[in-house]
């Protein structure tokens, strides 16, 4: 089968360039080591349930399935699998599975090994996961397979002429739960009706982060540090705060340019990527401004000269934190619209700020829906200080489209409950 000669030739692909990348040797070493760890971790008395994520981001969207089910079933232990390392190095210590490694590569004895290790009485796929090997044995077995918050599109190798045979993998889920009506449409033109339309799971994980936000004194003291004092009060007033996350130097081109002609905003930069010749080609773009590292202000937090007191520009670099600073922001940026593809607008959105994205978001539906409900759409500068400009001048128009991001949000939880009603 032309899939399995794929597979093959992309493992001998893999484990030649482990050579040479530090991530896809993570990955080799870790899809090698998989066995190993399920050797020494499956307790062949209990019952698993299987989850597969791709990598980080759909690692959160299976989330809160997982802890539903970890929580109403404990019966249940749960096996966490992930193909990418920047799900796996990430979450490998995570406490709501028992077992957590890489998923050995789709060959057919791989699948076998695997599966008659583990033995699921479930098996959940996040969003774009479709294994033939794993799929077709676990059919076999009668093992039930859902696919949780998947999407599909006309252009997908489903639905062209070529990619017929490779298609019937999708006859190997017991139920499809789907993000949108055009994916339930497309389905049923190739004979699949075993779906469900219930929104994206993601909304609902964005909410319980909303819920269990950390709070932050040193991005306090940042907003803090410049806000004006009341008299009356003796409080300080927040200034007005520009939050842009997971950016990359495309995204930081043009909001950086806007803002060092606008100094009378705070500016909080979390880039996508943390290394040094990163953070400081930010730091040399920043005219004028005053700039600080987060680590750096940590580190003098309690000292009555800290950089916070004159700086303008907080740059965080260190992971974990954006999802809780958006909350200190009044507009948000999301970065990778104008190249890998937009990071999570809904980490920003749930705080009832408007959102900023660049024009790589046409499969993002998120993205499609937050167009009509406090998010825009960016192409260039002039586009960004457009918007900015009536943002700055006109108050209660800002508040009002952060509103309708959140209402947005809102509105679009429930997926989880569905899945569950449906499945227990």
């Amino acid at each position: 089968m032309i899939y399995n000669l794929i597979i093959y030739v992309y493992l001998l692909g893999v484990a030649i360039y482990s050579c040479f990348n530090e991530k896809v040797r993570k990955m080799w070493h870790g899809e090698r080591a998989a066995f190993g760890v399920l050797k020494e971790k499956v307790d062949p008395q209990a019952k698993y349930v299987w989850f597969h994520a791709a990598s980080l981001g759909e690692f959160e969207q299976g989330r809160p399935l997982m802890e539903r089910l970890r929580k109403e079933h404990p019966e249940y232990k749960i096996l966490l699998t992930f193909f990418s390392p920047s799900g796996y190095e990430v979450r490998k210590n995570y406490e709501g599975a028992d077992i957590i490694c890489y998923l050995p590569l789709d060959t057919p004895i791989n699948a076998i090994r695997f599966l008659r290790l583990v033995r699921p009485v479930m098996a959940f796929f996040i969003k774009y996961e479709f294994w033939y090997n794993y799929l077709h044995i676990l059919k076999h077995r009668n093992v039930p397979v859902y696919s949780v918050s998947s999407i599909f599109r006309p252009d997908q190798v489903f639905f062209k002429w070529y990619g017929r045979q490779y298609g019937r993998v999708l006859n190997c889920f017991t139920h499809f739960f789907v993000q949108n009506e055009v994916s339930k449409e497309l389905l049923a033109k190739i004979r699949i009706t075993n779906v469900s339309v219930v929104g994206d799971t993601r909304f609902d994980r964005v909410l319980q982060i909303k819920e269990a936000a950390k709070r932050l004194p040193i991005v306090e003291g940042f907003v803090k540090e410049s806000g004006v004092r009341s008299q009356e009060s003796g409080e300080y007033s927040k200034p007005k705060v520009f939050v842009a996350g997971s950016s990359w130097p495309p995204d930081e081109e043009i909001f950086i340019k806007y803002f060092n002609k606008h100094k009378d905003w705070k500016l909080i930069i979390a880039p996508h990527v943390i290394g040094e010749d990163h953070l400081s080609q930010i730091e040399k773009m920043l005219e004028g401004r005053k700039v600080v590292r987060y680590t750096a202000a940590e580190k003098s937090h309690t000292s009555h000269l800290s950089p916070l007191t004159s700086s303008d520009v907080l740059i965080i670099d260190c992971y974990g934190l954006l999802s809780s600073i958006y909350h200190y922001g009044d507009v948000a940026y999301v970065g990778g619209g104008f190249g890998v593809g937009i990071h999570n607008l809904l980490e920003a959105a749930v705080w009832d700020v408007p959102v900023f994205f660049g024009p790589n978001n046409q499969k993002f539906q998120e993205a499609q829906g937050l167009k009509q409900s406090g998010g825009f759409e960016i192409s260039n500068y002039e586009d960004f200080e457009r918007q900015m400009n009536r943002f700055a001048s006109d108050s209660n128009y800002l508040q009002e489209q952060g509103r309708k991001a959140g209402q947005f949000v809102q509105c679009l939880a429930g997926a989880t409950e569905k899945v569950m009603a449906s499945i227990c």
